[in-house]
C-alpha cells in the first residue's frame, strides 16, 4: 500500500506565502491568499499568526496554533479544494537524493 504524500517541512514567507517540502521531495512555494476566504481564516491574515505555521506530524499538513489546517493533497496539487480557490504556485521544484 502506498503512503499518501504529506508535508514534512514548512517555512512561512512574506505576504501569506509558504515554502512546503513534501515527503516525495516536491517543494512548492505557494501564496495561500486565494484559499483564505471567509471569517474562519481571518486569524491568518495577521502576519504574526501566519508566521507561527508548523507541521502537524500526525496529519502531515501545515497548521497554526489557532487550529486552522489545510488539506495536504490540495497543497501538493493532487486535488482541487472542495470549496474556495486553489493556492497560487509561486515556485515548484523537486529535491534530488545525493550520496
Amino acid at each position: 500500500m502506498t503512503r499518501p504524500v504529506r508535508i514534512i517541512e514548512v517555512e512561512p514567507l512574506d505576504e501569506l506565502s509558504v515554502r512546503l517540502t513534501f515527503s516525495d521531495g516536491l517543494v512548492r512555494e505557494l501564496n495561500l491568499e486565494p484559499m483564505l476566504e471567509g471569517s474562519a481564516f481571518e486569524p491568518l491574515r495577521n502576519p504574526v499568526e501566519f508566521a507561527r505555521a508548523f507541521v502537524d506530524d500526525v496529519a502531515g499538513t501545515v497548521t497554526w496554533p489557532s487550529g486552522i489546517d489545510l488539506d495536504p493533497d490540495v497543497l501538493h496539487g493532487d486535488h482541487s479544494p472542495a470549496t474556495g480557490q486553489s493556492p497560487h504556485v509561486l515556485r515548484e521544484y523537486t529535491l534530488r537524493q545525493t550520496g
